[in-house]
């Protein structure tokens, strides 16, 4: 057993502290210390990790990793979650981090960590592996799919070395409002609310064209909104049994108008659970606007995030 210091006491010795009560991140981080399938993830990281042997000892994969998930969920950039180690024994507390015998990673660490997961693809292998957890606890992927897609917007300025917007993301129009930046399409289960497949694309690709991939095959109904009707081609392509639920354009002014709306209501109270997921990837992690520049290291932090907003919505079945 470790000999305890004087920072960890100082950071455990809450006995004294009579008017203390958890706050919300304390009970956020009590949560995820719980339902995080840390060494499932860890396996998927491990392979392409450093190794110990040559040169400067690499931190802890789980300790990156846990560092890496602050920085999701606190909306953090890497010398900001570097400071907020720092300043809070909370977040030093889940990290695992003692200051009387380490330093905190610092921002080129976390830098590096985050490379060397858009290096190897293991944005998109995080999330299949959260998926593979879910399934393992009962959530399985049912006879229904909702697919969606929303604008994560990027900087539009030139105002920049290169005297030029990101070449990678681009503009498009939704109603009356021009939007620059990316896509994050993601196929949804229509029991669980959880998503099962995900896609990121520039901001100007039509929504269908991704739908495919959305889809795992074995569909009943497919849900979705106007965007994706008359699709039936692409749904069956990859879906044979499949019914198409999406909702239809409206004709306005015709005598079924008002019958064609009740139907898509009817259709989006289903439909809108895909909203349950943006919401959190996009509200609580803050994941409106990419970070970075390229479609592959937004691309990288979507799939990511995605995947803990699956951990997040179905946290009361993991913590059973």
């Amino acid at each position: 057993m470790k000999q305890q210091t004087l920072a960890m006491a100082a950071d455990q010795n809450v006995q004294y502290e009579r008017y203390r009560r958890p706050t919300k991140r304390d009970a956020f981080m009590a949560t995820m210390e719980q339902i995080v399938p840390w060494a499932e993830l860890c396996s998927v990281i491990e392979p392409h990790y450093p190794k110990a042997g040559n040169g400067r000892p690499p931190v802890g994969l789980e300790r990156m990793l846990r560092m890496y998930f602050v920085q999701h969920w606190f909306k953090l950039a890497d010398a900001a979650c570097e400071d907020a180690l720092l300043d809070s024994t909370a977040l030093r507390g889940f990290v695992g981090i003692d200051l009387g015998r380490e330093r905190v990673p610092d921002a080129t660490t976390l830098l590096k960590f985050r490379r060397l997961l858009e290096k190897h693809k293991l944005g998109e292998a995080l999330f299949a592996k959260v998926g593979e957890v879910l399934q393992a606890h009962g959530m399985k992927v049912d006879t229904g799919t909702i697919v969606d897609g929303t604008i994560i917007g990027a900087p539009s300025s030139t105002k920049n070395a290169d005297r030029q917007r990101d070449p990678e993301m681009h503009q498009t129009r939704k109603g009356q409002q021009w939007y620059f930046g990316m896509k994050l399409h993601i196929g949804v289960d229509s029991e669980t609310g959880l998503a099962h497949s995900a896609v990121v694309t520039a901001a100007n690709v039509h929504d269908k064209h991704p739908l495919p991939d959305l889809l795992h095959g074995q569909e009943k109904r497919v849900y979705g909104d106007c965007a994706y009707a008359a699709q039936q081609a692409l749904i069956k392509g990859k879906a044979r049994a499949a019914q198409d639920w999406t909702n239809q354009k409206v004709r306005k002014g015709s005598v079924t108008e008002e019958l064609e709306r009740m139907v898509n209501r009817i259709k989006s109270r289903v439909r809108a659970r895909v909203e349950d997921v943006f919401g959190v990837v996009k509200r609580l992690w803050g994941f409106n606007k990419a970070r970075y520049r390229g479609l592959a290291k937004n691309g990288t932090r979507a799939f990511v995030a995605t995947a803990l907003a699956n951990i997040f919505l179905a946290r009361k079945r993991l913590a059973a």
